[in-house]
């Protein structure tokens, strides 16, 4: 694995089954990068717990299945790190001395607390310290690898910028040590869902990575399309169409140029352009169910997979909280050592 690249560092929660949605927002450019950076992707089994606290054995349970989801779309553990945040224990011990000197009014005007928070008043109890501090944990979690680089989407710029202050405060307190990570803006593609709203889980209107085309046939049959179109004889307006965004994404552009010709001009009725949706799909999941099913025949190689980058992961954040000791004057060893 090559070390002379510039770093990358990004993680996701373990919370449930990836779909298309997970795919085109983040999962792709992550395939992207892993060829051009040297990139760390950690499962955040840690952070999930910030909302998922009273059902933790949830997120045991969904950690191989979105290891095994990154792999069959195209993360190759041999060109990258992936590991579980839970088991590189340095992350906690950087969050704790990185909390000492945090202000509280950093993390009370984060704007994702307030959001999340009111999204889910009534349905969760968020006033814990674990909630309140994720974003310390967070800036541990990529501080500790002294990355170059984070992708984020724009609507993620305020989360890097803590840690960005929280670097700053650092190195201005201390010795100097930890770089200020530049965002890596990424484009992300957003899906509707199958109904129209966002897609998500939890909404039940979602086409998973997981799934075989005799579990998606009769979800795009019965997706949501161009509500202004009630008849084929109606000409269609692909632009205002639930279903095209999925065909822009996974359809050729001769075939695209097929589709916006024939429903303009009531040519080519829904369930035709449905089933022409099927053909790009089967397509576009056929090489991650392969990958998945080889994964799958040997259940072991996942867990293997993880011990290997962990591994790697504890190497590199030893190194830097060895040095993180150092600058706070909390290395004792001589004085262990003489016994006193």
């Amino acid at each position: 694995m090559a070390t002379t690249q510039q770093r990358i560092v990004s993680g996701m929660r373990p919370t449930g089954p990836l779909h298309l949605g997970h795919y085109f927002g983040v999962l792709e450019n992550w395939i992207a990068l892993q060829d051009e950076y040297e990139c760390f992707f950690f499962v955040a089994d840690w952070h999930a717990l910030t909302s998922e606290y009273a059902t933790p054995g949830r997120i045991k349970q969904f950690v191989p299945e979105l290891v095994l989801d990154w792999v069959a779309a195209g993360l190759d553990p041999e060109k990258c790190t992936i590991f579980l945040q839970s088991q590189i224990k340095e992350h906690a011990e950087l969050q704790l001395l990185f909390s000492m000197f945090t202000p509280l009014g950093w993390l009370e005007r984060n704007p994702t607390y307030k959001e999340v928070k009111g999204e889910l008043e009534g349905a969760k109890d968020l006033n814990t310290y674990g909630f309140l501090g994720y974003p310390v944990l967070m800036a541990a979690d990529i501080l500790i690898y002294r990355p170059h680089l984070v992708p984020v989407g724009q609507d993620q710029l305020p989360h890097l910028e803590l840690t960005r202050e929280i670097a700053r405060r650092f190195n201005f307190l201390y010795t100097p040590l930890f770089p200020e990570p530049q965002a890596k803006l990424t484009e992300a593609q957003k899906l509707p869902g199958l109904d129209g709203r966002k897609m998500s889980k939890s909404y039940g209107n979602a086409i998973h990575l997981s799934e075989t085309m005799e579990q998606v046939t009769p979800k795009i049959m019965g997706m949501l399309t161009d509500t202004n179109r009630m008849r084929k004889k109606d000409p269609g307006n692909p632009d205002q169409c639930n279903m095209y965004p999925y065909h822009v994404l996974m359809t050729d552009a001769e075939t695209r140029k097929e589709i916006t010709s024939g429903c303009t001009q009531a040519a080519l009725g829904c369930v035709d352009c449905k089933k022409m949706l099927l053909k790009s799909l089967e397509r576009f999941l056929g090489p991650i169910q392969e990958r998945r099913a080889a994964l799958e025949a040997n259940p072991k190689r996942i867990w293997e997979l993880l011990e290997a980058g962990n591994r790697r992961a504890h190497d590199v954040a030893v190194q830097t909280l060895t040095q993180t000791r150092e600058r706070l004057n909390l290395e004792y060893g001589e004085l262990s050592a003489s016994g006193n």
